[in-house]
């Protein structure tokens, strides 16, 4: 391969790393809309559109392998092509969590704790997720540490909305008596709104990681690996 077509590989490498990105997040905001929604079709696209996400993860996975294996990159080069192989993989768990929110979308029965902001949550985390792919396409270090700060934002969030669904079945006067509530439907839908607020944050989480190996591949810097 000449200089020429390995520097156009290297370019269509992180280009297809980008699409990747916008699909799964593209995924994300569907899946939210459809637990919005209550709409099941949908949520069922979403989960059907899963192994676009990972036929994509697997033909990216491929050409890392290739570049690493055949080019023998050195320097900034290999740690563009690692970076990247571990960014796809972090991607491709967001759109298996897209997959999940899709299902609890489907399995939802109705409308409990209002007060939980699902798509406020949602929402941060995605920013958190464009703002690393950012980082990623401009090489900005800066927008790296500002994802990391920005995960302790979602964090709260996340851990005053699970804060709230337990204080309230703790308080709760609906398993006294003789109401109408199915109790063990009603804690199957509680476990679910737990579930969905978990997996927003591992979102979250991912995009961190996304941020801290665009650092590491743009200034050797690995202070937010660990």
């Amino acid at each position: 391969m000449s200089r020429q077509s390995y520097q156009k590989s290297l370019q269509e490498l992180r280009e297809d790393v980008l699409y990747l990105s916008e699909l799964v997040a593209e995924r994300v905001r569907g899946a939210l809309a459809a637990l919005e929604d209550k709409d099941v079709q949908k949520a069922q696209e979403i989960i059907e559109g899963d192994h676009e996400i990972n036929r994509i993860y697997l033909d990216l996975e491929k050409d890392c392998i290739d570049l690493i294996a055949l080019q023998q990159p050195v320097a900034s080069d290999l740690r563009f092509i690692a970076s990247s192989f571990k960014i796809i993989t972090d991607l491709e768990r967001i759109g298996d969590l897209a997959t999940n929110l899709a299902q609890y979308a489907i399995d939802a029965e109705g409308d409990l704790y209002t007060e939980v902001d699902i798509q406020r949550i949602g929402d941060a985390a995605l920013d958190m997720v464009d703002q690393a792919m950012d980082a990623y396409d401009t090489k900005d270090s800066d927008l790296c540490f500002s994802v990391a700060e920005h995960d302790d934002e979602l964090d709260d969030m996340c851990d005053t909305a699970s804060e709230t669904i337990v204080r309230d079945i703790m308080t709760s006067d609906d398993f006294e008596g003789d109401g109408d509530i199915d109790v063990e439907e009603f804690l199957v839908d509680v476990r679910r709104l737990l579930l969905t607020v978990r997996d927003l944050e591992r979102v979250g989480d991912h995009a961190v990681n996304i941020a801290a190996r665009t650092l590491y591949m743009l200034d050797n810097d690995d202070s937010l690996l660990f």
